[in-house]
């Protein structure tokens, strides 16, 4: 791991091995120019991310891409996300199209521009996969928080791209049947990997969650300066406070109306209240009247 324009630049074991087997097997070259790809493919998120002053804390290279960690994901605005995701893909259309065009013009030996434009035609489409956290998967995210709230964003994100993984493994293993194809390795381990990680994602959406919370006063800030108006949320008196603050929206600042079953509204709180209460209140279970009587 090094570090570099304050930014900590790791190579994903998974690679390592991939590496390791490339020497093996006298590929080297194809691996070297993979790893090229899959760096100025990583590059293109950390430019646009760093265009609109976001924190990049790390950038771990996979063979197939890698994962660009900002600090303060979960309160930028899902258009701004969108963006950072797309970035990456991009980077391999200009280079898929440099290579095709060396092979053309003869300046690159044909078979050689061949390998370099289908290796950037495969990791930018792999990469726009709806499984998180690939940038289909952050494209997924970004599309979503449109039509969701941030809680159930997560979560139906998770579902799906365990399920896509899933898919994926059971396709790399149907392929065992075949005498001439036989299991697909390379994408078994790579189902495996996104598997792994977005069972890791949906247990960790609590904390997720609590780390959103914690940035909400960004959105309030933007909500402002913007005069953008505030969105209600209507919540019943005996409504657990966990359920409440699961209704916030990504990039919207809510005002909450406590009301009783026959309708009448007992009180209007900003939903910095309601998420203060939630992170200091050890049950977050009780009741929302309980805290605001």
């Amino acid at each position: 791991m090094i570090k570099w324009k304050g930014i900590r630049w790791s190579v994903h074991p998974l690679f390592v091995l991939v590496m390791i087997g490339s020497v093996v097997t006298g590929y080297f070259a194809e691996l070297f120019t993979l790893f090229l790809i899959v760096l100025v493919h990583e590059i293109g998120h950390v430019v646009v991310a760093r265009g609109f002053d976001l924190t990049v804390r790390e950038v771990k290279l996979l063979p197939f891409g890698g994962v660009a960690e900002i600090e303060d994901a979960g309160s930028i605005p899902a258009k701004q996300d969108a963006l950072i995701a797309i970035a990456g893909p991009l980077q391999n259309v200009w280079m898929g199209l440099a290579a095709w065009g060396c092979g053309q013009l003869g300046l690159w030996d044909p078979e050689w521009a061949s390998y370099v434009w289908q290796a950037n035609l495969m990791i930018g489409l792999f990469n726009l996969l709806p499984i998180y956290p690939l940038d289909g998967g952050k494209l997924m995210q970004a599309a979503f928080s449109y039509g969701f709230n941030y809680y159930s964003m997560m979560k139906w994100t998770s579902r799906i791209s365990i399920g896509l993984s899933i898919l994926m493994i059971g396709y790399a293993l149907s392929t065992a049947f075949r005498p001439d194809t036989g299991i697909q390795l390379n994408l078994l381990v790579v189902g495996l990997f996104l598997l792994m990680t977005n069972w890791t994602y949906y247990r960790n959406m609590p904390y997720l969650f609590v780390r959103f919370l914690m940035h909400r006063d960004k959105v309030a800030v933007r909500a402002i300066s913007r005069g953008a108006l505030a969105r209600p949320i209507i919540v019943n008196l005996k409504q657990p406070i966990i359920g409440a603050v699961r209704l916030l929206w990504r990039e919207q600042y809510h005002l909450y109306y406590l009301m009783e079953l026959e309708g009448r509204v007992v009180k209007v709180v900003p939903e910095k209240e309601i998420v203060d209460r939630y992170l200091t209140e050890p049950d977050p279970n009780r009741a929302v009247i309980e805290l605001f009587r």
